[in-house]
């Protein structure tokens, strides 16, 4: 396929932030792109065909799959965005809760793959990008449950790679650090807060808020993944911005003990 036709791409949790700015990066470049939405949404936008899908349900996402099939019959990209975020101690979140987190961030990956697997294998090619974080490669105090996805996902994805390549099916990790969106606005808050850590919560909330407002535009996530989708021979990791690729850099070749000092004092904690 020539650059004004890349094939049809699909976004997951494209109304807002980096969903958003991917899939109109995607369209600019020559994609088909198909996003989606929790709710309802415009049609269209600036080109984006949006579609309605909680990547929690199994039954809605088979609903998407065969909705973007029936209007462009192949499926050549996807990125798995969709995802929210938690803040807080990792003993105030109730396992309910600790669920719920991993049911979209996790589980909903595994989902939206699952049910686009079939379709990119009878085409013998296809492309699976998954929005991770650089929290999935180092720990962060009261992120403790949102890394540990983040950290599945990683896993679930390098490993994914291996199985499909022979399916002419390759899948990429995209590693933002802080990005500028509404990300932080939309914390989940823990559903059973504990007054010994009301403090460095609220500390920690002050710091997000610092880092998100100091952060990339979500157009540098987008112009990575762009790359991630049409690089010849993909990578399995793309750090997006400057910070990430730092912190890449430091978690593989700093001693795990300054790693650690350094991290602490970072975060406010005493070293």
């Amino acid at each position: 396929m020539n650059k004004a036709n890349l094939g049809v791409a699909l976004v997951t949790g494209a109304s807002t932030g980096i969903g958003r700015a991917t899939a109109r990066a995607l369209q600019r470049a020559g994609f088909r792109v198909f996003g989606t939405s929790r709710r309802a949404a415009a049609e269209r936008s600036d080109g984006v065909t949006m579609l309605t899908c909680d990547v929690t349900d199994d039954t809605s996402v088979a609903r998407l799959i065969d909705q973007v099939l029936a209007e462009a019959g192949r499926i050549d990209l996807l990125v798995n965005n969709a995802g929210i975020g938690l803040l807080g101690g990792a003993e105030e979140s109730s396992t309910a809760q600790a669920q719920a987190l991993f049911d979209v961030n996790v589980f909903g990956v595994l989902r939206v793959t699952n049910a686009v697997l079939p379709t990119m294998r009878s085409q013998g090619k296809g492309r699976i990008i998954n929005i991770s974080s650089i929290l999935g490669l180092i720990p962060s105090p009261y992120n403790a449950l949102y890394a540990s996805t983040k950290h599945a996902v990683e896993g679930y994805s390098e490993s994914l790679d291996h199985e499909l390549r022979s399916f002419g099916i390759r899948v990429a990790l995209v590693e933002p650090a802080f990005t500028r969106t509404a990300f932080e606005e939309n914390l989940t808050k823990p559903d059973r807060s504990l007054a010994v850590y009301d403090a460095v919560r609220a500390e920690m909330e002050v710091q997000m808020r610092k880092a998100v407002e100091a952060g990339d535009d979500p157009g540098v996530v987008a112009e990575t993944v762009v790359k991630a989708a049409t690089d010849k021979a993909p990578r399995r990791r793309y750090t997006s911005g400057k910070l990430a690729g730092q912190v890449r850099l430091l978690r593989r070749f700093v001693p795990e003990s300054a790693f650690d000092k350094s991290l602490r004092r970072k975060a406010g904690l005493p070293v």
